[in-house]
């Protein structure tokens, strides 16, 4: 777990900044989602931002004041790292599935194939960014047999983002005990985040 190490200066960099940028963004007109590049582009984006304010928002409520000390521990760190890819990758898999069963559903987009190039294409490219190789593999596999259970004319309207809130419910590093008693505020605050990002989609899609 140790080469997953982070600091706090690569958090402050690397992961916050997702999230400031999106707050940035919120008061710039957004343009119309109208290829699959600008597709992929949102797919890892807000995949990206969702887990990470989540997680960070949780671990942030949970530890009050003592949240920042924390990230001088570098076992937590570790934990932190290690959760944050995870619940990245069910991220990256349901709002691929969703985005195109809704294109496919509502906009008669037919070219399904598209949905694992992109999201393979976004795993490849996150190598580079120091994404675990193991939690890649299983993603892959995940999606892969994912894909050829979905129902493309449902998922979209079918509780599309569970996976991804139980995600954040298993991989977040607070103790079990504690993790029940929060179990419905954590994926409540998943699918609310997820609420966003839909709504933002359906104005933006342009296909």
């Amino acid at each position: 777990m140790s080469k997953y190490k982070l600091t706090w200066k690569d958090l402050t960099l690397s992961d916050f900044k997702v999230y400031l940028f999106s707050l940035f963004k919120a008061f710039v007109p957004k343009k119309k989602i109208g290829s699959l590049n600008e597709l992929e582009e949102f797919i890892q984006t807000k995949s990206a931002w969702v887990a990470q304010v989540t997680l960070y928002g949780y671990l942030k409520t949970r530890m009050g004041t003592r949240y920042v000390l924390h990230f001088e521990n570098d076992k937590f760190m570790s934990s932190v790292n290690l959760a944050k890819w995870n619940i990245y990758s069910v991220a990256l898999q349901d709002l691929t599935f969703f985005t195109f069963s809704y294109l496919k559903t509502n906009l008669n987009y037919n070219d399904i194939e598209k949905a694992e190039e992109i999201f393979l294409k976004i795993l490849d490219d996150e190598i580079s960014n120091k994404m675990p190789f193991e939690i890649i593999k299983e993603a892959k596999k995940n999606f892969s047999e994912r894909s050829q259970k979905i129902n493309w004319e449902n998922y979209y309207k079918d509780h599309p983002f569970n996976l991804s809130a139980l995600s954040l419910y298993k991989w977040a590093p607070i103790a079990d005990n504690l993790k029940t008693l929060d179990r419905k505020i954590v994926l409540n605050s998943v699918i609310l985040k997820w609420d966003t990002v839909k709504k933002e989609f359906k104005e933006r899609v342009k296909f």
